[in-house]
């Protein structure tokens, strides 16, 4: 922790390779396995088991691809190679390769965690204080990781023990049972961690009281659930709420302030990164993949300020045009690159006309109108009004630019991933408030994060009543808050609204979505090395 990640994979057989006829081995150190039985090496093994995290949350595209694709936030840009998870065409299927690494991924983690569990007990030294919190922090990456997985394949197989040798056989166990071991790994999370971790970045109580609010609020929508969750989940978050120090920042574009943003009484818990290239692995590659082309028009080149633009993810015309009110709402232009300044000076040719350009002059407008002949005429500078926008041409999504690394081509990345804000807990209340009956309730959470998004003097403006609450604007709220931080997919799954409002505002989604791409498909090599029956996901 306090940007030291290590990457140890402790163990010797994990589920996802032990279904298979021979033992394979994730090799990472030259660490035998009876480290973890040491002091040293059991607090490493929980370090370890934090790192699985990050192949969901800003390690690669994997994590970002399934929850950013697909939905009515974000269709695909021109380049990459998982547009299928936004197209639902026939590339979206078990043998896609991001489908199968976040199964994978997770699995590991899981296994790293069941070590950590299993062995707590038998370390000889080990401190008693400090064997409890441990034990808890496992268990809260453990029911996290198992989260992920319900949340995108339906009914996962579970286990709970260190899986030491060769497994052959695997089981699609029922997701009432998947929630009843997140739920019991969160209460004892809850029971045992510490209010303020003691080093930045560990689990504590209020993440885990977090986690098991989201996840009630998420089980009350399937078979498993029942409306006591609702009332469950809007309790632990008004608990969050109120009963800690955490709190809105005033102005909501300093969230995203790299290095003041990711430590403030917004974050509840985050996920590391370091700047330290030797342990930071990837990092958070999320600085790349919402960027227009912008480095090829006249009077840019890339630099790192812009960022290195991979063109992945650009938002809907839902987005851009609907989803906020620019004139109270600040949240917009807080998050959205429209204006380039040259960093390439020279005389260039813009719509037929020679333009000088100077270091610092506009040289690229993304309009949220259209422009006149005339008015264009005025422009010397190239200029992507809505229709002009495309695939390579579009607002930027700044939130996760980085401009802490080291040079134009650098991929990897050093930012925080800020997984629990406390703005999600207001709205997690509210959700689940709604959805018990009580939306004069739930409006006060609602209202209190939007006076925080009002630009000066718009706080009034910006107040709704309990006639305008309903799901669709919990939703666009949400989208408001939250926009490209990887929850819009299991947003829309949970509230049962993904194939609606895909089919209403992505154009491009709309035409193949049907009702079964609520799941991913299981990866087919978890199904062809099971002896016995995987079933796979309908529709797949």
């Amino acid at each position: 922790m306090n940007k030291q990640i290590l990457y140890i994979s402790l163990f010797i057989a994990v589920f996802v390779s032990a279904c298979d006829k021979e033992l394979t081995e994730d090799v990472r150190s030259q660490i035998t396995d009876d480290y973890i039985n040491t002091v040293p090496g059991f607090e490493d093994a929980v370090r370890g088991s934090y790192s699985h995290i990050k192949s969901f949350y800003g390690g690669g595209e994997p994590g970002v691809s399934l929850s950013v694709f697909g939905t009515d936030e974000f269709t695909n840009g021109s380049d990459g190679s998982f547009k299928s998870l936004n197209l639902y065409d026939n590339g979206l299927n078990p043998r896609l390769s991001v489908i199968t690494t976040v199964w994978n991924s997770l699995y590991i983690g899981i296994n790293n965690c069941n070590a950590v569990v299993s062995r707590a007990d038998n370390i000889v030294g080990l401190n008693a204080a400090i064997k409890p919190i441990r034990v808890g922090e496992a268990r809260f990456l453990r029911a996290y990781y198992y989260f992920l997985l319900v949340q995108t394949y339906g009914p996962v197989h579970i286990s709970t023990e260190e899986t030491v040798e060769v497994m052959k056989t695997a089981t699609r166990s029922d997701i009432k049972d998947v929630y009843n071991v997140i739920i019991a790994d969160l209460d004892f999370a809850v029971a045992n961690l510490p209010v303020s971790a003691s080093n930045y970045g560990r689990a504590t109580k209020p993440a885990a009281e977090f986690l098991l609010s989201k996840v009630y609020l998420t089980r009350a929508t399937t078979t498993a659930g029942s409306n006591a969750d609702y009332t469950k989940a809007a309790d632990l978050a008004k608990k969050i709420i109120s009963g800690y120090n955490f709190a809105l920042l005033p102005n909501y574009e300093r969230i995203f302030d790299q290095g003041a943003g990711e430590k403030s009484s917004e974050v509840v818990w985050a996920v590391q990164n370091s700047a330290n290239l030797q342990t930071n692995g990837a990092g958070n590659t999320l600085h790349l993949y919402f960027i227009m082309e912008y480095d090829v028009l006249p009077g840019m080149q890339r630099d790192i300020v812009n960022g290195r633009p991979f063109k992945r993810f650009r938002a809907t015309p839902f987005v851009l045009n609907q989803l906020f009110d620019r004139a109270n709402d600040s949240r917009y232009n807080a998050v959205f690159k429209r204006v380039f300044l040259a960093n390439k000076p020279g005389n260039y040719t813009i719509r037929g006309k020679q333009v000088s350009l100077k270091t610092g002059d506009t040289a690229i407008f993304v309009p949220d109108r259209e422009y006149t002949t005339g008015e264009l005429a005025n422009m010397n500078y190239s200029v992507y009004p809505p229709s002009l926008q495309d695939e390579r041409r579009f607002p930027t999504l700044t939130k996760f630019l980085d401009r802490t690394r080291l040079d134009i081509s650098q991929e990897s990345g050093s930012r925080d991933f800020l997984v629990f804000r406390i703005a999600e807990a207001y709205l997690i209340a509210a959700e689940a408030l709604m959805m018990s009956g009580k939306t004069g309730e739930a409006l006060k959470f609602v209202n209190d994060v939007r006076s925080r998004a009002a630009r000066p003097g718009s706080v009034p403006a910006m107040q709704v009543t309990e006639g305008q609450l309903n799901i669709d604007f919990i939703l666009d709220e949400r989208s408001r808050e939250f926009l490209g931080e990887l929850m819009r997919w299991f947003d829309l799954v949970r509230t049962k609204k993904l194939v609606e409002r895909v089919k209403k505002y992505n154009a491009q989604a709309a035409v193949n979505i049907k009702d079964y791409h609520i799941l991913r498909p299981v990866p087919q090599d978890q199904i062809d090395r099971t002896q016995g029956s995987f079933p796979q996901n309908s529709g797949y």
